[in-house]
């Protein structure tokens, strides 16, 4: 069938203005923030819709012409998960831009699907609330960061968006609109539908609304910038930070050589200079001198593993520099990248895999610059485009990228594996990974997978292509 006869029907049902069929308007949906260009497709059409009904509209319409649709929210996912079909649709979320209510007897917060994470912040902190989670971008919208149940810095203390999300308004694949949960702190009523859907990457539904628990806003914070002469010295401490019960709010780590070529191409500045490695621990507290006394504990035990001096940023101002420093390396490092992969092991095993990584970088002759979150065990190392020679990256070595890329991209995950890790800690699989994921889950889960998306999906029609 002619897609001039469902393009009309689309017409209809969000109106011509929010149809979208410009090519180059369309290129602007054709990916997201993976380094490579390889998924980048556009699609045939884009639409807008206004609500939940106009949705399962579109998606009961897809099911009758076997149309693709994939979900599209702020763009920033780094796996694929939101590269779209030629010959098919994309949902935006441009008009479910509304947060709803501010529910501050219940801490909750009720937001439409296609907020971006900077409006919500902007709003509950005007009455003193707080969204722990915070992923790397704050233009992600609210419902992307459900699909892929994102998590970021703080999931130390705090954990991912699962563990705040209470209610949601969900459109299922044949165009059903399900009110799933609510402002509840429990529920044990049946099979817990919600948790199914959360991090399911577009497969299984199309979120519209979410109820998202809050908590106070932390009076106090402060971040200290942690020395060491090794990136085992400062990995070997975070377990006993956890064991001593001190419940950072973050635990981040870094090596000289990301933090070097972030400073260059930036031109922002580190606050600290000298070591090889460095921790970044974020800290809260409800007075100053219970901060303080925190952050004091924390510098012994850090200097009693090695640790140089340490910085402490106490004003929001040097916080905010610090935070956004570390937010920005990944765009620093993304024009000679090919992948930042997503890598999650045990905490204890952190070291000993970034210890693999420099030995492949050794083996390869590439440069892996490598940095994550200590606290949780989600390893970020970037393949590079860049040769590596005496521990040092080599911008003038020419390397054939095209017979190394696969086998570095295996060798790391293989690392990984034999440490009892997963692929991904909070990326998600999306085109870029999918390959990995029977080898880190095994064909059992996957063939649970593939029954729960063609039970809900039996037309394949919902960001067809992607995790399988």
């Amino acid at each position: 069938m002619s897609s001039s006869v469902w393009i009309d029907e689309l017409k209809k049902i969000v109106g011509a203005a929010d149809l979208i069929e410009d090519p180059d308007r369309l290129a602007s949906f054709a990916g997201d923030e993976f380094s490579l260009p390889t998924f980048r497709q556009n699609p045939l059409a884009a639409v807008r819709p206004h609500n939940a009904e106009e949705i399962s509209r579109i998606l009961k319409l897809a099911n009758q012409h076997k149309i693709p649709v994939t979900p599209r929210g702020g763009g920033t996912g780094l796996c694929g998960a939101c590269v779209p079909s030629p010959e098919g649709i994309v949902l935006l979320f441009d008009h479910l831009n509304r947060v709803l209510e501010v529910d501050k007897e219940n801490l909750m917060v009720s937001v439409e699907a296609g907020v971006p994470l900077h409006d919500l912040y902007a709003v509950i902190e005007k009455d003193g609330l707080f969204f722990p989670p915070h992923p790397g971008a704050d233009t992600a919208q609210i419902g992307g960061v459900i699909a892929t149940n994102a998590g970021g810095s703080r999931a130390v203390k705090y954990g991912t968006l699962r563990n705040f999300l209470r209610g949601a308004e969900v459109v299922l694949p044949q165009g059903e609109i399900l009110q799933l949960g609510g402002k509840l702190v429990k529920n044990s009523t049946g099979f817990n539908l919600l948790h199914l859907l959360v991090g399911s990457e577009g497969l299984l539904g199309v979120f519209t609304k979410a109820v998202i628990a809050l908590l106070p806003k932390p009076r106090h914070t402060a971040t200290l910038i942690v020395p060491y002469p090794t990136i085992a010295q400062a990995i070997g401490t975070v377990p006993e930070i956890i064991r001593r019960n001190l419940e950072p709010l973050a635990v981040e780590f870094m090596e000289a050589d990301s933090i070097a070529l972030t400073e260059e191409r930036l031109h922002r500045k580190w606050p600290a200079k000298g070591a090889q490695a460095y921790l970044m621990i974020i800290v809260e507290a409800s007075g100053l001198a219970e901060l303080e006394a925190l952050w004091v504990t924390l510098q012994e035990l850090c200097e009693k593993h090695g640790a140089g001096e340490i910085f402490v940023a106490e004003s929001e101002s040097q916080q905010k520099d610090v935070l956004d420093f570390r937010s920005q390396m990944y765009e620093a490092m993304k024009p000679l990248c090919l992948e930042i992969l997503d890598i999650v092991v045990p905490r204890s095993a952190i070291a000993a895999h970034v210890e693999a990584v420099h030995a492949i970088e050794r083996k390869f002759g590439v440069w892996l610059p490598t940095y994550g979150h200590a606290g949780d065990g989600n390893v970020h190392s970037h393949i590079m485009r860049v040769a590596f020679k005496d521990g040092k990256p080599d911008f003038r070595k020419q390397l054939d990228w095209d017979a190394l890329y696969h086998p570095i991209r295996d060798a790391l995950h293989a690392d990984a594996r034999q440490r009892g890790g997963m692929v991904s800690g909070e990326h998600g699989i999306g085109l870029a990974k999918k390959e990995y994921l029977s080898e880190f889950v095994g064909p059992g889960a996957v063939t649970l997978m593939r029954g729960i998306k063609y039970l809900l999906d039996p037309n394949h029609i919902l960001n067809p292509g992607k995790v399988f």
